[in-house]
């Protein structure tokens, strides 16, 4: 069968560039070996996560927040099957959505595993052994990530587990590890402790979620050190054992130095994710990954004559919606139109709770490049709304370069900021300036009003507080 382009991987960079290929009426072809289209967000990440996230924030609010407002209640127990029965419920309808969406835009699905085997040629072996060869005359490499593991440590999905064991346990742990203070590690361990687990964040670096501005981390921090998280930060794990029912980890100064056991009933491994390229045969085209496993492109996402790469198997944050904008940019490229991404306009949310979100530079960053530029920050304690809700911690971070006046970074924690740093990437796109945003009327009382005094404390007008 020939095509216009084959996609080989179905999460959200693959399936978004095939429905953008049908709309722009490419014949297009999708090849995914999970049996299921949605890659890891959709089966074993961002929206399982969330799922849990949810439900377990409304676990702890019923037992810690409802009676401060005012809210009695008796009974409440905790039923994990139906918590766990819902998130599959979840994940369930939205790839088989996916699967409509691919019917609704002509897009042949193919479930398999692909294989380059020359230029323009892709080999589909399917489950039950079958091999199927398209032609095309281009390739999309969406294969996506995999966890990194553990050098030394076994990942048994059971007791060890990576993020997706920890999406799936049977019972809540007594004590939980969390290796790996990143995004995944977090936001899992948060759902542990919410649920009743003891939670302890061994993190290799002195500081919590490495790529986020520091002072935006640093307050985040002390936000979980207040819920209960415990933090091991400056160690490595550097060992688990089985020791009867538990488990003893045993870690050590990063630096060196003497080291010490701590028990646990479960060990998440989240030390981060790396490129799935195995078994894709890109020597057949002369494509090599670099020496962290990713494919490399030109700039305009090409990495090689007709073959594309977006996602996780290309560099650069490693974001379900990142391959999203890749994979629509790739389609228009392929069908003669303008495809473009601005890396500069990505945002980043870790959905504890309250939640992190992030877009553009941060201090360190415009520091290190020598930029001039200006802050403005407000605290979420002086927000009306924040305060009659009962959700003060956190603040918003506003960052303005002085050059071009324009809004360049913009750091948040705060209940709900994942929903409203989207406002700040469209004033971002649209080469805004603080003042823009600080004139900019906002509802009130509304959580998204810290934004907007945040961007007048750039050029020194903070009004409420």
């Amino acid at each position: 069968m020939s095509y216009d382009l084959v996609i080989i991987g179905g999460g959200p960079g693959g399936y978004n560039c095939a429905i953008r290929a049908g709309q722009l009426g490419l014949k297009t072809a999708i090849i995914e070996s999970r049996g299921k289209l949605g890659g890891t967000c959709l089966n074993v990440g961002c929206i399982p996560s969330k799922a849990l996230l949810h439900a377990s924030e409304y676990f702890e609010a019923a037992t810690k927040t409802f009676p401060s407002m005012g809210v009695k209640l008796s009974g409440v127990e905790l039923d994990l099957p139906q918590m766990m029965k819902q998130k599959e419920d979840a994940v369930d309808g939205l790839t088989k959505g996916v699967e409509f969406l691919m019917r609704k835009n002509k897009v042949d699905y193919l479930k398999g595993f692909g294989t380059i085997t020359g230029k323009g040629r892709v080999e589909v072996a399917g489950s039950d052994g079958a091999k199927q060869t398209l032609e095309t005359r281009n390739i999309v490499i969406a294969t996506g990530s995999e966890p990194t593991p553990l050098p030394g440590i076994n990942i048994d999905e059971e007791r060890v587990v990576s993020s997706t064991g920890a999406l799936s346990l049977k019972q809540v742990p007594g004590k939980l590890i969390v290796v790996g203070a990143g995004v995944i590690g977090l936001e899992l361990g948060s759902v542990w402790r919410r649920l009743g687990a003891e939670v302890t964040v061994v993190e290799f670096l002195d500081k919590i979620t490495p790529t986020v501005d520091t002072e935006i981390a640093t307050a985040f921090q002390k936000i979980l050190k207040k819920q209960g998280v415990k933090f091991e930060l400056g160690h490595k794990v550097t060992g688990v054992q089985e020791s009867g029912a538990g488990l003893q980890v045993t870690i050590e100064p990063a630096k060196g130095g003497q080291a010490r056991t701590l028990d646990a009933d479960v060990v998440l491994v989240a030390i981060g994710r790396r490129p799935f390229t195995k078994g894709l045969g890109l020597d057949s085209i002369g494509i090599k990954t670099d020496a962290r496993g990713f494919i490399p492109h030109d700039g305009h996402l090409k990495a090689g004559e007709g073959v594309y790469v977006l996602g996780d198997a290309t560099t650069g944050a490693m974001l379900a919606h990142k391959a999203e904008e890749e994979g629509i940019a790739i389609a228009q490229m392929i069908a003669g139109q303008w495809g473009h991404v601005n890396y500069d306009v990505i945002p980043n949310v870790i959905y504890t709770y309250p939640e992190v979100a992030t877009v553009g530079k941060t201090e360190e960053e415009l520091k290190a490049a020598g930029i001039e530029y200006k802050v403005g920050k407000f605290q979420f304690m002086a927000n009306s709304r924040a305060r009659t809700n009962h959700e003060t911690d956190g603040l918003v971070k506003v960052l303005e370069e002085v050059a071009t006046k324009k809004v360049i970074g913009v750091h948040m924690v705060g209940v709900g900021v994942g929903e409203m740093i989207g406002e700040i990437c469209v004033a971002m796109e649209f080469g805004a300036s603080a003042e823009d945003i600080a004139r900019t009327c906002h509802a009130h009382p509304t959580m998204a009003e810290a934004i907007r005094e945040a961007a007048k404390g750039v050029d020194g007008w903070v009004m409420q507080s």
